[in-house]
């Protein structure tokens, strides 16, 4: 193919990002890099009432986060509002739209009679056919398309296969409102085609929007974008998605301590599959990805297998993208600022130092925060429960000792103080455990922490000293 191809990702600015249009936003990057083309970004703001500027930012912001780059500037649906009007009075001149003067009493009427008799068509086409000159005084109309009532609207859908509606059960659709403002079915189409949109990647429950857009396409005499329709990402349990199972903005697993990378990944394997290939490079999936391997059925989000790509990208990373990464979250975590001030250089280096052991243990860039806490803790140390409970008086005397011996270690690394740390046991005829426990509390306050070993290199020989004099018998 060649770089004809243009997607676009068209949020509506009504709320956060959230993972499914997080998906569709992918999808849409994917399509688009795969082919050599373009996937443009249209904010869909036709709804003043719910549209927002921190909607507007935090969708710009998720996108970047995510680097699900769009291409050229972002377009607002509502500032195009005049030339979806001229569409309308286009079709209005080919007479294949009309006014419609039915009043809100009429069209209620309409609607109930419809359900009452089991129809889908609530619009009964009172003024399909008649004269204006019988319009009620005063009245401002609506410009209504006029739909085909016989035959079908066919969709040969990338996904979904042929779908296929008959035209009968289909409204004669409002291209534009009393007011003069375009609708949303009639405000897409016209962006779609002026936009040179190719192709339309978006969830299944726009589907029935698409027969409507189809018919607005045919009337105008436009090409219909190849369509495709995504389903919908529901909870481990097979229900819709809610916010129990993950339905959060993107910003949300930013702050949970997810990488971009490993968010991209899972997002891509929800509805689509490339064989038994679960790890993807970006370079992989762009080769990898096309419309007819998406499949039908509702995929499932599972927070658990979210967690474990993500330990496998930590793992994978770079151990100073980690800090950097470490850092750019304290922007986003309750108390980050508190932490954030504490970093130096000193604190990098020993940061940059654990990383090695630390994302071993993190599945989460804030289990990473949560397990380099020994490096920012400030003297002395306030202790866990548990670990107070260790510090009895013999114990702390044995921490006195253990003192003593470490400050003999002049070359100091994880090799130098675990040598004199097991000569210490074998002259005292003590196992490792009973060492490396005292060493341990009085060192991070907790009974669990990295191996001592690397907690003893990456504080430093006067940090360590220091802690083990705070909790030495006194």
């Amino acid at each position: 193919m060649t770089d004809s191809v243009v997607t676009r990702f068209a949020p509506s600015p009504t709320g956060f990002l959230h993972i499914g249009g997080a998906r569709t936003a992918l999808f849409n990057w994917l399509y688009a890099r795969k082919h050599g083309g373009k996937m443009l970004l249209r904010i869909e703001d036709t709804d003043r009432e719910r549209s927002t500027e921190p909607a507007i930012a935090a969708i710009l912001d998720g996108l970047k986060w995510l680097e699900l780059g769009w291409d050229g500037d972002v377009i607002y649906q509502f500032s195009r509002a005049a030339r979806h009007r001229e569409a309308a009075e286009s079709l209005l001149a080919s007479g294949r739209a009309y006014r419609c003067y039915a009043t809100p009493e009429e069209l209620t009427a309409m609607r109930e009679k419809a359900r009452a008799e089991g129809r889908t068509r609530l619009y009964d086409g009172l003024w399909r056919d008649r004269d204006p000159s019988e319009a009620p005084a005063g009245m401002k109309p609506t410009i209504r398309l006029k739909a085909p009532q016989t035959g079908e609207t066919v969709i040969e859908d990338q996904v979904q296969g042929r779908v296929v509606w008959q035209n009968e059960n289909l409204d004669d659709l409002v291209l534009l409102r009393g007011d003069g403002n375009p609708t949303y079915m009639l405000a897409v189409v016209v962006d779609d085609h002026d936009m040179g949109v190719t192709h339309v990647i978006r969830g299944d429950d726009h589907l029935i929007n698409a027969a409507r857009q189809k018919q607005i396409y045919d009337a105008l005499e436009w090409t219909l974008p190849n369509m495709s329709h995504i389903p919908l990402i529901h909870g481990a349990d097979g229900a819709k998605l809610s916010k129990r199972h993950g339905a959060l903005g993107v910003e949300a697993y930013r702050a949970l301590g997810y990488l971009p990378a490993a968010l991209r990944n899972y997002l891509v394997r929800l509805g689509w599959g490339h064989g038994d290939q679960e790890i993807f490079s970006t370079e992989e999936m762009i080769a990898a990805f096309d419309l007819p391997a998406i499949g039908r059925s509702a995929a499932r989000f599972d927070f658990a297998k979210l967690e474990n790509l993500n330990g496998h990208y930590i793992r994978q990373a770079d151990d100073q993208s980690l800090v950097t990464m470490f850092e750019q979250l304290l922007d986003h975590v309750p108390d980050g600022a508190e932490l954030k001030a504490k970093l130096n250089d000193t604190t990098r280096a020993q940061l940059l130092r654990a990383m090695p052991s630390l994302k071993e243990r993190a599945k989460t860039l804030l289990e990473l925060i949560a397990g380099s806490y020994f490096i920012f803790a400030d003297r002395p140390l306030e202790l866990e429960p548990k670990a107070a409970a260790l510090l009895t008086p013999e114990t702390r005397g044995l921490i006195g000792k253990l003192r003593d011996a470490l400050e003999a270690v002049t070359d100091w690394n994880s090799e130098t103080t675990e040598a004199a740390m097991r000569n210490f046991a074998e002259q005292n005829n003590l196992k490792l455990g009973a060492v490396a426990q005292p060493l341990r509390v009085a060192l991070t306050g907790r009974t669990t922490s990295p191996g001592i070993f690397d907690v003893l290199a990456v504080l430093g020989r006067d940090q360590c000293l220091a802690r083990l004099g705070d909790q030495a018998a006194g």
